[in-house]
């Protein structure tokens, strides 16, 4: 798998080649967003890395114009920054997935074997609970004829919460296999999380609930009418 990897620190960019071709993925790297941009547009990759601070262009200004081109090649973003407006921005933007620096270097390839997987057009099949419909390949969640696509982390909680039917599912381990160990995330990241989902739930009408059981986690009911 080929990937373009665009980040302005050398050392880093460098490190981060040379573990991702430890790890079989073939990687250009380039230095800067006007670069990135023009590998971007011009060769077929099955992943991007993209910083989000960058000269010549940002990161996000780089997603933008790729999406604004057609290009649809799976995008992560690489940042020092963890506040929502940043994050929202980039996602709303067109790109995939994000991470915060510092991160894990197992959390960063879990990532970028996700990416590589929606690019090469790898199905998982629908998760379902009750009347609820998960898409694992357009993170669409249908329920009856409403439809709602989630942002990626919401993804992923609900996700959990699927493949383990009835299962109860700590705040903690819901921070520590989504959010990895970014130091500047926080805990709370999860509750607001939580949140969104339920709201989505609720305004889609479904019958699945997400409930909390206090000191344990959360989990997934389904209500009878």
């Amino acid at each position: 798998m080929r990937l373009l990897l665009a980040e302005d620190e050398r050392e880093l960019a460098n490190a981060l080649s040379a573990i991702l071709t430890h790890h079989s993925f073939s990687v250009d790297v380039v230095y800067n967003g006007t670069d990135a941009y023009d590998y971007g547009s011009a060769e077929n990759y099955a992943g991007i890395l993209l910083d989000v601070m960058m000269p010549g262009m940002s990161g996000i200004e780089v997603v933008r114009r790729l999406r604004a081109d057609g290009v649809s090649t799976p995008v992560l973003m690489l940042t020092a920054k963890s506040e929502s407006e940043d994050i929202v921005t980039g996602l709303d933007s067109g790109a995939d997935d994000y991470l915060t620096k510092p991160f894990e270097m197992s959390v960063l390839l879990a990532r970028v074997r996700a990416l590589v997987r929606r690019s090469a057009g790898v199905t998982a099949p629908i998760l379902t609970c009750g009347d609820l419909e998960l898409d694992p390949a357009t993170l669409m969640l249908r329920c009856g004829s409403q439809s709602v696509r989630l942002g990626n982390k919401e993804y992923q909680m609900l996700e959990m919460l699927l493949r383990r039917p009835g299962a109860v599912i700590s705040t903690q381990t819901f921070f520590e296999h989504i959010w990895g160990y970014d130091a500047e995330a926080d805990i709370g990241v999860v509750w607001v999380a939580v949140s969104a989902l339920r709201k989505k739930l609720s305004a889609m009408g479904s019958q699945v609930k997400l409930k909390v059981n206090r000191g344990a986690g959360y989990y997934l009911e389904r209500q009878t009418p």
